[in-house]
């Protein structure tokens, strides 16, 4: 082989090692694997938001398990500021007035075996999760449906059942716990005072009949 072939050889060689050297590394993995740098942002973003729902769900199926009592209302139209005030008040009186979105919603439910129709939930949602005295946040809801005419009521959760507006209304009626407490212990009381005073009345009447005779023998 003469020199210039061997010279023309090796820089042909030199030229293919070196476009093997600068070629991208997708190139040589298999076509299914897409590893561009936009993919990857976009599954990460995927992940972190799947964590974030799931996230979520467990925190509404936790104050599901919680509460005594779940009112769902509709909150469109409601400003920040008075989402904020009912959130506060509810705050105050052992509950929390919570927007989510109405999937999250409705699967923290299933969770808490409740297992109501997504068509339940068309319209953003706003949850009430009452915590102990029932009343008192319905009270104070009531009053600002009542000022705002707003939100609405769609249904609620008491005692295991599923209840419409007008039975929500009607509860929020009813006096606050401690004083259907005293209302109750009251009636209950009012036998046993009855009861007292008659024997009180018989046991008089009978220390009055004793002196009586007594003196009539004396």
């Amino acid at each position: 082989m003469e020199r210039n072939d061997i010279l023309s050889e090796a820089a042909s060689d030199a030229a293919k090692s070196k476009d093997l050297s600068i070629r991208p590394i997708e190139e040589s993995l298999p076509k299914s694997l897409n590893l561009s740098s936009e993919n990857l942002f976009m599954n990460h973003k995927i992940s972190k938001n799947r964590q974030l729902k799931e996230k979520i769900v467990a925190e509404l199926a936790e104050k599901v398990a919680k509460a005594k009592s779940i009112v769902f209302t509709n909150y469109q139209g409601l400003t920040h500021q008075q989402l904020e005030r009912i959130k506060k008040t509810a705050k105050k009186l052992e509950a929390e007035y919570v927007t989510t979105k109405n999937t999250l919603l409705h699967r923290a439910l299933e969770i808490g075996n409740w297992k109501l129709e997504i068509g339940n939930f068309k319209d953003p949602t706003a949850t009430l999760f009452i915590y102990n005295d029932i009343t008192a946040p319905l009270k104070e809801l009531a009053k600002i449906i009542k000022e705002l005419t707003l939100p609405k009521i769609k249904f609620a959760i008491f005692e295991g059942n599923i209840i419409d507006e007008s039975q929500v209304n009607k509860i929020a009626t009813l006096p606050p716990l401690p004083i259907l407490r005293s209302q109750l212990l009251g009636q209950m009381q009012a036998p046993i005072s009855g009861l007292h005073r008659a024997l009180n009345w018989n046991l008089q009447k009978l220390v009055l009949t004793l002196s009586a005779i007594k003196i009539k023998k004396g």
